[in-house]
């Protein structure tokens, strides 16, 4: 956890690595959640299961819409800790097999708040995210959380200066970045790199919370406006 003394707040970010195993994953997450106190606990990108190398007709049978399970749990975890709870899934869209890349706000109370659709899709370095996952259509809305404006933007869209700029026009002072950055040469430093590169432009907190394994960097961080990283989970 990292506090913003000037306000109070302390974001939580969770670092493990995800399966393909729904159930798995959503007791990995509960063990971490559960001792932790956070205003809010941002988790990484494929949290409800690891899409890499899946055919798109496995990822859309393994996905769920806004009202299954997973996000029923999400919102139990929000309500039984009393924090809000940044979650991502892949949720079915309305063109099968494929599905969205989606992350989601949910308040203390257990109440969903907003919806996230990843739109910059990681078709990179012999990558196609495309094959599995259809784009959203419009970048993050601005959400009020204890005082703070936080945005969303996920992983690959790291890499793109111009989303992080709008979400500053918008009023962010805080964006929060799911990501499953896969390892690699360089991946790393190239991760650093970029979230303390966003949140310098901005003067705005960048957070990244990262899956940690065979396939994935791990290397979670907070960065301050000034570019400082403030913790890195390793």
């Amino acid at each position: 956890c990292i506090r913003d003394r000037s306000r109070g707040l302390v974001v939580g970010v969770l670092q493990f690595g995800a399966t393909v195993d729904k159930g798995a994953n959503m007791e990995r997450i509960g063990s971490l959640l559960r001792p932790k106190s956070a205003d809010i606990v941002v988790l990484p990108e494929y949290s409800m299961f690891d899409i890499t190398g899946l055919r798109p007709e496995e990822s859309y049978s393994l996905a769920e819409t806004l009202g299954g399970p997973y996000v029923r749990f999400l919102g139990r975890l929000a309500s039984e800790h009393g924090v809000y709870v940044l979650g991502t899934l892949l949720e079915r869209s309305g063109r099968p097999p494929k599905v969205y890349n989606s992350t989601v706000l949910i308040a203390p109370s257990g109440e969903l708040l907003g919806i996230y659709r990843k739109t910059h899709l990681f078709d990179a370095y012999s990558y196609r995210e495309s094959d599995l996952v259809e784009p959203g259509d419009e970048l993050s809305q601005v959400f009020q959380v204890r005082g703070a404006r936080l945005a969303v933007a996920v992983c690959f869209e790291l890499r793109f200066p111009e989303v992080f700029r709008v979400l500053a026009l918008r009023g962010a002072e805080v964006v929060a970045v799911p990501a499953a950055w896969y390892s690699g040469p360089l991946k790393e430093e190239t991760l650093r790199v970029l979230a303390r590169a966003r949140a310098i432009e901005n003067g705005m907190y960048v957070v990244v919370a990262a899956q940690y394994g065979s396939r994935f960097t791990g290397r979670s961080s907070v960065v301050d406006p000034w570019g400082v990283v403030v913790p890195d989970l390793g």
